[in-house]
């Protein structure tokens, strides 16, 4: 499945794409208008099924994908540089600050920011509304629900348990859900950044 923006219009267009002989052909699906890419992905699959271009094949063994589909929309889901990312990284950008990207706050620690502020010691996770459990926009999968409820409540105690280690080192972590306006959370750690840099100057 392969996703398309159009430069003029923003419009983003799906295309089912294959390998046929060292050619890769595509062909047009339609126009999806979701706000993440986890869900355009899987509505762009939806429409490969209903126009008859899939047919379904047995998961491979031990894997936990309800059908080839769905492993295919998780495997295309990004984990970094995300429409909601870039966005919020732009905007941030434009008011002046100067951050680092897929960063750790600490080396030791096995958790990497989306954006970091090193010197004000400020780090920015955007979070999934699915892959972190959001209260508003969260809709549990209908199959291998225990597996999802399982991973999912995996997620939200690791992003507590991060949130308890960066605060204990110092650091002020704000959270952001990819659902947010984007200009409302650049505001937000905006003020954060430029509050710390006035209490650093006393």
């Amino acid at each position: 499945m392969e996703l398309k923006v159009l430069p003029d219009t923003r419009r983003i267009r799906a295309y089912l794409r294959w390998s046929d002989g060292g050619k890769s052909p595509a062909r047009y699906l339609g126009q999806v208008e979701h706000e993440t890419r986890a869900a355009n992905l899987a509505e762009g699959w939806k429409m490969a099924w209903e126009m008859g271009l899939l047919t379904e094949e047995p998961p491979a063994e031990g894997s936990w994908a309800s059908s080839p589909s769905v492993r295919a929309v998780m495997r295309g889901n990004k984990n970094k540089d995300t429409r909601p990312e870039l966005r919020l990284r732009s905007l941030l950008h434009k008011q002046g600050l100067r951050y680092r990207v897929g960063a750790r706050p600490l080396p030791e620690l096995r958790r990497t920011a989306d954006v970091l502020f090193p010197k004000p010691k400020i780090a920015v996770f955007v979070d999934g509304c699915y892959w972190h459990g959001c209260p508003e926009h969260l809709r549990e999968s209908q199959k291998n629900a225990e597996f999802w409820r399982s991973k999912i409540e995996g997620n939200r105690a690791r992003d507590a348990e991060t949130d308890r280690l960066l605060g204990e080192a110092g650091w002020t972590v704000v959270r952001i859900w990819e659902h947010e306006d984007p200009v409302d959370a650049c505001a937000r750690i905006e003020g954060i950044v430029r509050q710390a840099s006035r209490d650093a100057t006393g």
